[in-house]
């Protein structure tokens, strides 16, 4: 199995020349003063070499080895604990992280970049310092002085951990039934009773404490309220004590991600304090639950980079059958990179992905600006966050799902078995598609609520500002302009459409979610291409500017029109979907 190699030619690409990264963080102070372009690139650097050197070597041999369960002991396989002591001690956990606390402050565009060459190199190393940054993330936002005074600095350095505990055997995706209660005590805390499944990092070697984000129900309330609960207990001094009442009941027997804890915990008489206001938890949560929605769609992201690596090399290599019309070197067999349906697997993963990692600097542009912005600059990055969270979840790891399948079918037989490793970022990767809400529920999140909840005033300004750009535009083709424009239309009337009849037809927006995402991550990532055709023209004879051309002109001719179907789908409504009478499936 090939080293995997960050592409850090198309990362310095998008923040640079695509994007103006520059020109976003001086006009930020807070970010001015914390990174330039030089910095920034340092840290892909350095972030490159820590995911090829360190990260990737863990990724096989802990498929292979998984994590135990002992005991009370929760046991990582071996080399993971080395490694995130290393990874932690650099503050690649804290990098986005507030600095007043301890983390280094970097803007989001550049997280997302430094997150896809972790996730490349290895998803289930990579879980673990996602979940305790969202975790952080969370505290910062709704917790109180004292909670991100004495617990903030130890998870932006590495030395604790963070898990966000939601899912119960009997609530999953609607989690009103939850069964978890929280005491209240004399002394301001809570007692936690109650246990949790699908756990994420939930317990592990790697740090010295674990700290719980625990969504729990007051005496009498039906609300549900958010609480801090650590491992070991912690003193005002933020010294660690003894158990805190929090255990392992199992670990789940997963399809992939053998090397992450994912784990059933339970809490008896776990002693909490709750984050933000009684009965607002899914609020407090949803802090968090957003920076991961991001997170898993990198990883998506992240492992079709990996897949393009691993069936490029492979496709180079591979002797298999002649070129049609014959072999351009006279040999009896040509490798199988000659062959029309290889090329056709590679090119879809490659521009894919491309774009896909364009949406990722993006969003993270428009989070830099809601979070350091003012004024409108603020308030329309923060919506466009909102719009777009669920597609950068749902769209990049269903593509991302495709990418890997893609690159194992370029294998061939060897893509089924261990050895290629190719096998193994399907199933690591499958589970993105499920977790931090399923992407049907995304889908759902951005037509019925995002879109035509406000009937479509975010939608229409976002669609607004694209068409903008693209009249700006002056290297690109013409007809490349007005294909997306077009599909943008499209989206617009659809999206009427259904806004139109929502109340009298309650099944259309979930019926049609799915097809209507998938149709404005396909125009938008024809927008993304225009943007990176069009500043790739700058360097017209150069190899890397002849790449994007002929990405660019294949999207254009294969991908794009995808759209077109899947608006097909949400033009057709949903009588089909919804006639068939329940007893008979």
């Amino acid at each position: 199995m090939n080293p995997y190699q960050a592409p850090l030619t198309d990362m310095r690409f998008l923040l640079e020349q695509v994007f103006a990264a520059p020109d976003t963080w001086a006009a930020l102070p807070a970010v001015a003063e914390a990174v330039d372009l030089d910095t920034a690139l340092a840290i892909l650097e350095e972030a490159a070499k820590i995911s090829s050197e360190l990260i990737h070597p863990l990724n096989r041999s802990g498929d292979e080895q998984g994590v135990l369960h002992q005991g009370d002991k929760v046991i990582t396989p071996d080399g993971f604990k080395a490694v995130y002591e290393q990874y932690s001690q650099g503050g690649w956990v804290g990098l986005c992280g507030e600095p007043e606390f301890g983390g280094m402050g970097m803007p989001k565009m550049l997280g997302v970049l430094v997150d896809e060459m972790a996730y490349s190199a290895c998803n289930a190393f990579t879980l673990y310092g996602s979940l305790t940054a969202g975790a952080a993330l969370c505290i910062k936002a709704h917790g109180s002085e004292t909670l991100k005074q004495t617990y903030l600095p130890k998870l932006y350095s590495g030395e604790w951990s963070g898990a966000m505990d939601m899912t119960e055997p009997q609530a999953g995706s609607d989690l009103r039934n939850i069964r978890t209660r929280a005491v209240p005590q004399d002394d301001g805390s809570y007692l936690i009773n109650g246990s949790k499944i699908f756990i994420t990092g939930g317990d592990h070697d790697l740090t010295a404490n674990v700290i719980h984000l625990v969504l729990a129900k007051l005496p009498g309330s039906q609300g549900i309220s958010l609480f801090l609960v650590p491992k070991l207990s912690v003193d005002v001094k933020g010294e660690l004590g003894g158990s805190n009442g929090v255990s392992v009941g199992a670990i789940e027997h997963k399809m992939g991600l053998k090397a992450s804890a994912t784990c059933v915990m339970n809490f008896d008489d776990a002693r909490g304090y709750l984050i933000g206001e009684a009965d607002r938890g899914l609020v407090c949560m949803f802090t968090m639950m957003n920076y991961e929605r991001l997170a898993i769609g990198i990883q998506g992201l992240g492992s079709a980079q990996a897949g393009y690596q691993m069936a490029a090399d492979y496709a180079k290599e591979r002797q298999q059958g002649i070129a049609a019309g014959g072999s351009p070197t006279g040999s009896t067999s040509d490798p199988i990179l000659v062959h029309g349906d290889v090329r056709r697997m590679l090119l879809t993963i490659r521009a894919m992905t491309e774009a896909g990692r364009a949406l990722a600097v993006y969003t993270g542009q428009q989070l830099d600006l809601a979070k350091y912005g003012e004024g409108e600059l603020q308030a329309r990055a923060a919506k466009n966050v909102g719009l777009l969270t669920p597609v950068a979840k749902a769209f990049l790891t269903d593509r991302g799902l495709d990418a890997t399948i893609m690159a194992q079918q370029v294998f061939g037989g060897h893509g089924y078995i261990r050895e290629t490793g190719i096998e193994q970022l399907v199933r690591d990767t499958r589970i993105a598609q499920i977790y931090e809400g399923t992407n049907g529920i995304q889908a759902i999140d951005f037509l019925g609520r995002k879109t035509t909840g406000d009937d479509l005033a975010a939608l229409t300004a976002f669609v607004g500002d694209l068409r903008t750009q693209i009249g700006d535009l002056s290297r690109v083709e013409p007809a490349h302009k007005q294909a997306v424009t077009e599909r943008l239309d499209s989206l617009l009337a659809a999206a009427d459409y259904i806004n139109r009849h929502k109340r009298s037809q309650p099944a259309l927006v979930n019926a049609c979610a799915v097809d209507f995402l998938d149709a404005f991550g396909y125009s938008l990532y024809g927008f993304y291409w225009l943007l990176m055709a069009d500043a790739a023209a700058v360097h017209p004879d150069s190899d890397f500017g002849a790449q994007k051309r002929y990405l660019a002109n294949f999207y254009f001719d294969k991908l794009l029109p995808k759209a077109d179907w899947h608006l097909a789908q949400v033009n057709a409504g949903d009588s089909a979907i919804m006639a068939m009478p329940a007893e008979f499936f």
